[in-house]
């Protein structure tokens, strides 16, 4: 039975994970007609709820709803009573009473889509909590590698390398969680400030060599410098930065032939990689964009209708 909430990868299987991955399939066929609308959601409501700026995200998340027919109902913290001193608890009651089926949910502080599950009856997706998880991104990353990486024959054997800033990253969290569940190995690396060590595990390790963490990977992830999250003495420099740890066309050389560049938004060109490699044949930055509706869609899908 699919699982009643999405608030990270641990409780999905691989059962679970596949069977998504099947759905957006068929979601993306949806995607390619004239009318990219169907009727498969039709009667629920979706909020979303966002404490926090999103723009990729957050669209997808509409678009996706939308385009199965569901019934949208946003909420934005700053506009919200939130900021006249109303509490988590009785803004979500608020919202409860619209009575949507789901709440997609993105906030500043880990933990709070868990704590919402507990408030309400209906299915929580997370969009992002603190720098805990963000598991529809790594269901999206999963995705558009087995979609386009050469000749795919399954998770198992292949290397995912995430370069940056790790400490503050839920999205390298979720890819590492869901990558090594799928069978696949994960090298993190970035300045040893940003690279936390309670994040080596089993088919998980870390590195400050960004040429050992590209060596025969099949695919590299750049990740983007959280400035609006760090404190000051994390970084020497960005110059230095950039030349130590920047995902370029001469770091890729010690990659997989076939190696696909990732990166989940949003990019700062010839920082943390290179303008040139952004936009090359092997990047399928645009395709991870692409496919976050798809897979959104199955996820909204399956949580609402495919456990019934």
């Amino acid at each position: 039975m699919t699982p009643t909430h999405l608030l990270d990868t641990q409780d999905w299987s691989v059962a679970d994970v596949t069977a998504l991955f099947n759905t957006a399939d068929v979601m993306a066929q949806v995607m390619e007609r004239t009318i990219k609308k169907v009727p498969a959601l039709q009667g629920f409501t979706v909020g979303t709820l966002f404490f926090e700026p999103s723009t990729r995200t957050r669209l997808s998340f509409e678009r996706a709803a939308r385009a199965q027919s569901a019934d949208v109902v946003s909420f934005a913290a700053g506009s919200s009573s939130l900021s006249k001193g109303e509490s988590l608890k009785d803004t979500l009651r608020t919202v409860d009473a619209m009575q949507a089926d789901l709440y997609v949910v993105r906030h500043a502080v880990s933990g709070v889509p868990h704590q919402l599950a507990r408030w309400t009856d209906a299915r929580i997706v997370n969009a992002g909590d603190g720098r805990r998880a963000h598991p529809t991104q790594a269901l999206l990353d999963a995705y558009t590698f087995q979609k386009n990486f050469s000749g795919f024959d399954g998770f198992a054997g292949k290397k995912l390398a995430i370069v940056g800033d790790v400490l503050h990253s839920r999205v390298a969290r979720s890819n590492a969680e869901l990558w090594t569940k799928l069978g696949a190995q994960v090298t993190l690396c970035g300045p040893r400030t940003l690279l936390p060590p309670e994040l080596e595990q089993p088919n998980v390790t870390l590195t400050t060599n960004i040429r050992e963490a590209a060596e025969g990977a099949h695919a590299v992830m750049a990740l983007r410098l959280q400035g609006e999250r760090m404190q000051a003495g994390l970084l020497p420099s960005l110059a230095e930065y950039r030349v130590r740890f920047g995902v370029t066309e001469q770091v890729m050389a010690h990659a997989h032939p076939d190696a696909l560049v990732m990166h989940p938004g949003p990019i700062n060109r010839d920082v943390e990689i290179s303008g040139a490699l952004a936009d090359s044949e092997g990047s399928v930055i645009e395709a991870q964009v692409a496919n976050g509706v798809s897979v959104r869609m199955a996820v909204l899908y399956m949580l609402l209708v495919g456990r019934k």
